[in-house]
């Protein structure tokens, strides 16, 4: 009995310690770090999305006010154009944060439809939710780029 508790505990002790030494620490993912250049590069398009996210109380208005053609240049002009230099950004964005940012311009680009079909269809309440989720997917982008360095 004595020599079968000394074979359990061996046994136990092997078994512990392979299991510990086979899990692995957690590690801390590191920030994504940014040359000058990069950041001078992806900075040159940053303007043109910050100033959609400035006029986002003009679209709002405009659709409140039912201006369904003027919803629709806004749609076709300002806004797509932004989506456009979000994919100018992208590629130039930590390898991290591609995907995520590739997949908010995707989100953006369906809101910015669904905003449109409700354009035609003169559905207020439509057009002002997927309103509200664009320049939520407009914010979100902004954070995953980098800050300007002075």
């Amino acid at each position: 009995m004595v020599r079968q508790r000394s074979i359990f505990s061996l046994i136990f002790g092997l078994l512990a310690t392979f299991l510990i030494s086979c899990g692995s620490p957690t590690v801390a993912t590191v920030p994504p770090s940014y040359t000058a250049a990069e950041v001078a590069k992806i900075q040159e398009y940053v303007p043109g999305i910050q100033m959609v996210r400035d006029r986002s109380s003009e679209l709002k208005n405009l659709i409140s006010k039912g201006e369904w053609v003027k919803v629709g240049n806004f749609i076709h002009g300002p806004m797509t154009e932004a989506r456009l230099n979000m994919t100018y950004i992208i590629p130039n964005l930590a390898k991290q944060n591609q995907a995520k940012a590739r997949q908010i311009s995707k989100d953006l680009l369906n809101d910015l439809v669904r905003i449109d079909q409700a354009a035609t269809a003169s559905n207020t309440s439509l057009a002002a939710s997927k309103y509200k989720e664009a320049f939520t997917d407009i914010d979100k982008f902004l954070e995953l780029v980098p800050e300007k360095s002075s």
